[in-house]
């Protein structure tokens, strides 16, 4: 998947959240440090999303299943 990123520069470095992603924000002191950090809070981001709705199902009584899906 593709995620669109804002990315702010100021004399600390560079600021990078995604706005698809509410929460998801990073740094990193140069753009290509800022975006390797992005990425992985992206796919962290992520991660807990799928465990949280997991655990929401379950509390339901709803069967959790994982599926692959190609965009």
């Amino acid at each position: 998947m593709q995620y669109n990123v804002v990315m702010v520069e100021s004399e600390e470095g560079f600021a990078v959240s995604c706005p698809a992603l509410p929460g998801c924000h990073s740094q990193g002191a140069t753009h290509d440090e800022a975006l390797a950090n992005i990425r992985e809070a992206i796919q962290l981001w992520l991660e807990v999303a799928e465990e949280d709705a997991g655990r929401e199902a379950e509390a339901e009584g709803a069967r959790f299943t994982r599926e692959l899906v190609t965009i």
